[in-house]
């Protein structure tokens, strides 16, 4: 379990830092946008496209990082308030259902990916399917993890969300 959680905290720091490099991206991209409409007086046509591509690139995978990190928005008022051997099932099943979300959000993103694959964005000249690959994505690292939040809920010997994914493994 410690390897494994090692490789998915490497997986999400790669995440972290190429939404970062994307991030700096969208700002020169707005910042091209901004020169060529106003210096230039000629506004280049393709930004917005590709800045709306940039900030699915963003936004998707650092959501799904949040799975792990357990930032994402869950209410956990009723959970809290049930004996800690219940709370444990309850954040057992909450974390799988996440996982069949991801799951699904994947293999459905890949039928959308197929289906435009050979249809281009006029503005970029690249193909359609770039527009959902990113869900995909996100849908793939929910899966893996929320497998992984499975495995810590059930492993840990304090109830869940008691500590964070590092604690639990450098004891």
């Amino acid at each position: 379990m410690a390897v494994f959680s090692r490789v998915l905290d490497w997986l999400s720091r790669i995440v972290i830092v190429a939404a970062g490099a994307a991030l700096v991206g969208l700002v020169m991209m707005m910042g091209w946008l901004v020169f060529g409409r106003y210096v230039l007086n000629d506004t280049p046509t393709w930004v917005e496209r590709a800045a709306t591509l940039s900030i699915l690139c963003i936004a998707l995978p650092v959501a799904a990082v949040g799975v792990r990190e357990r930032f994402h928005l869950s209410v956990l008022g009723f959970r809290e308030a049930l004996p800690m051997g219940a709370q444990r099932w309850i954040a057992v099943g909450c974390d799988s259902l996440v996982g069949v979300f991801g799951l699904f959000m994947m293999i459905h993103s890949q039928e959308l990916v197929e289906m435009v694959w050979n249809f281009r964005i006029p503005l970029l000249g690249i193909s359609q399917g770039w527009t959902y690959v990113p869900l995909m994505v996100c849908g793939g690292l929910i899966t893996l993890f929320a497998i992984e939040q499975v495995l810590l809920d059930i492993l840990r010997k304090e109830g869940p969300e008691q500590r964070g994914i590092k604690a639990a493994f450098l004891e």
